[in-house]
């Protein structure tokens, strides 16, 4: 843990003999050191890790390797994305994600198809460095995973791509979502890129008994500042909760402030 408070391929070396201590609460502990390094010169220490035979090992080093953004990394990271453990994969995604190039996304789009929820939600995160098209395809896949955690981060990371408008339909799909968490990641995410066809979908939620997701509807609703908005924030305009409230009037002054300009 000492060890930790300091950076460079010294530190790391220590901390790499560490992290295949026997004892697993020193090699926790050094995993966790690793974590804070900084020096890309690190990595040259790190990277025999990544192959190590066991599981926590190669957890720990891809880990480390994340923060170190160094190009070199991608190519091991490519290839423990076939590891067996779903943890293994779970952290190469990490390191790819940080490094977001974008010649790494058809190996991330072939985890949408991972038989791990854990794996899929983490690729999804990763493609949010995109702008592609063919990263917008595949997220908008993902809002009909079989995990409500999959299809949350779906409908959060599409509402970052410049594409994600053209997956509008299937956001709005998700705002009848059977979990509250991707209602509000969807409506968020249409809000932002200001649907005028989901005002009535959005509007349906400001009644729901969660007060994040009447919270987040009325922000959205403001947002796209359609008239059409105007009924559901008046539902809500004495909303019990205060944040709620807030965001009600909020919203009606936006549509307020749009439709004055257009009389202008």
């Amino acid at each position: 843990m000492a060890l930790g408070e300091f950076d460079g391929p010294e530190a790391a070396e220590a901390l790499a003999g560490l992290l295949v201590d026997p004892e697993r609460i020193v090699a926790q502990a050094a995993a966790d050191s690793m974590a804070e390094l900084k020096d890309p010169a690190c990595a040259d220490v790190i990277l025999p890790l990544v192959r190590h035979a066991h599981a926590f090992v190669r957890i720990g080093a891809l880990r480390a390797l994340k923060e170190l953004r160094r190009k070199d990394t991608l190519k091991p990271a490519l290839e423990a994305l076939h590891d067996h453990d779903a943890a293994v994969r779970v952290q190469a995604i990490g390191v790819i994600g940080f490094l977001k190039l974008e010649e790494s996304i058809p190996a991330l789009t072939a985890l949408i198809g991972d038989p791990d929820a854990h794996v899929r939600r983490a690729a999804v995160s990763a493609l949010a460095f995109s702008q592609m098209k063919s990263a917008a395809e595949t997220i908008t896949r993902a809002l009909k995973d079989e995990d409500w955690m999959v299809r949350e981060m779906a409908a959060e990371t599409l509402g970052l791509n410049a594409n994600g408008a053209l997956a509008a339909d299937q956001l709005i799909s998700c705002v009848v979502d059977a979990f509250w968490q991707v209602r509000l990641k969807a409506i968020r995410s249409l809000g932002r890129m200001k649907i005028d066809r989901a005002v009535r979908p959005i509007g349906s939620c400001v009644s729901h008994e969660q007060a994040n997701l009447r919270k987040e509807a009325a922000a959205a609703l403001g947002e796209i500042a359609s008239v059409d908005g105007e009924p559901f924030l008046a539902m809500i305009a004495n909303d019990p909760d205060p944040d709620v409230r807030k965001n009600a009037r909020w919203a009606l002054q936006q549509i307020a402030a749009r439709k004055a300009k257009a009389g202008s």
